[in-house]
């Protein structure tokens, strides 16, 4: 097991991560982007199996560097719906507040690639401060989402100093963590770490996990303590060619995660980040995958599966649609879990 993170190409081909003749030519990868992986990712790859999905996700590719007409630099439009440092406010009712641009782990395919590395800046206390006063300035706001880079970097004092601020804005009524720490570092969720989040305010923790291999016992044990002190967990994934677009796969990864306390929440359509169409599949590779999941897991293994429209215009589903309109007045043909198809009436005839 490595004593620390690896960063460089270098120490990857040391590790056998990447063959030594390679190691060069991808710095250029790792000039542009990030790299950064945890001993516990480390320890999870099999050196020997070039298609590992732990490696996929986090071992710099040469593919990184070949760029299509359709992706961008910002794909979801947070720097145009920024209105203050450390805010972006897509939606009417939440916002994301950005605390820090570094994360334990640089994943490949981010889409915040571009935004995020190991000098990725933390607020000031000052910035800090306004960021904390535009959303005491606008009681619209609802949920308040801490996001990054990964706020779990953070100290429990920080944390805690956040979580303290949001409980006292008496309209925000939900606080909601985005971390991959429980599944890359989970050492690092200490008890202090935990008692950073006590909070008057409901608060949720979102989990980031792509593949069943990342629900290791350090991760439920995890998961255990956050839910034992109270915590609501979600799960996000993103479809990745390559890592988990595999209805085997990704059925083991939801279940592991329920049973783990994480309720799979939104299945992720991968953005048009820069350097990452390798890791993208079609739409409706992704519909069939949520078809066949379908009556094969319980409804609590059962994400939401969500494409993040380009330029900021928000989440929308986009998931197989079981019920078409039948002929006029005629009511809807409504399709089982085993492609059965069956006529549902019009409400009082009137359809």
């Amino acid at each position: 097991m490595a004593a620390r993170s690896l960063r460089k190409t270098s120490e990857l081909a040391a590790h056998g991560l990447v063959p030594e003749a390679r190691a060069a030519a991808l710095e250029r990868v790792a000039e542009r982007y990030a790299v950064a992986i945890t001993p516990a990712m480390v320890e999870l790859i099999d050196p020997a199996d070039p298609a590992d999905p732990i490696a996929r996700q986090f071992v710099p590719d040469l593919a990184e560097l070949i760029l299509s007409p359709e992706e961008r630099a910002d794909p979801i439009g947070d720097q145009r719906l920024s209105p203050v440092k450390g805010i972006v406010h897509r939606y009417p009712d939440r916002v994301l507040l950005k605390p820090l641009h570094a994360c334990p782990v640089y994943c490949r395919f981010c889409f915040r690639r571009e935004q995020v590395g190991p000098e990725g800046e933390v607020l000031t206390a000052e910035e800090l401060a306004t960021a904390l006063d535009y959303i005491r300035a606008r009681p619209e706001i609802w949920e308040v989402i801490v996001t990054g880079g990964d706020p779990f970097l953070l100290s429990p004092r920080r944390l805690s100093a956040i979580v303290h601020a949001l409980d006292e804005i008496e309209h925000v009524q939900v606080i909601r963590f985005h971390t991959r720490v429980p599944v890359v570092d989970p050492g690092r969720v200490s008890a202090r770490l935990v008692a950073a989040l006590a909070s008057e305010t409901a608060l949720y923790v979102a989990i980031h996990a792509n593949h069943p291999r990342e629900l290791t016992p350090e991760f439920r044990a995890v998961c255990c303590r956050l839910a034992q002190a109270g915590i609501v967990l979600l799960g996000q994934t993103v479809l990745l060619k390559g890592v988990n677009d595999d209805a085997s796969v990704l059925e083991d990864l939801f279940r592991g995660l329920v049973a783990a306390r994480v309720k799979p929440y939104y299945l992720h359509h991968p953005d048009l980040a820069r350097g990452t169409g390798h890791f993208r599949v079609e739409l409706r590779e992704g519909q069939a995958l949520m078809r066949a999941l379908r009556g094969r897991v319980s409804g609590l293994c059962q994400p939401g599966y969500v494409l993040d429209l380009p330029g900021g215009f928000g989440k929308v589903p986009v998931g197989p649609c079981y019920a078409v309109p039948a002929q006029e007045g005629e009511g809807w043909i409504v399709e089982d879990f085993e492609g059965g198809r069956h006529r549902y009436p019009p409400v009082n005839g009137s359809e």
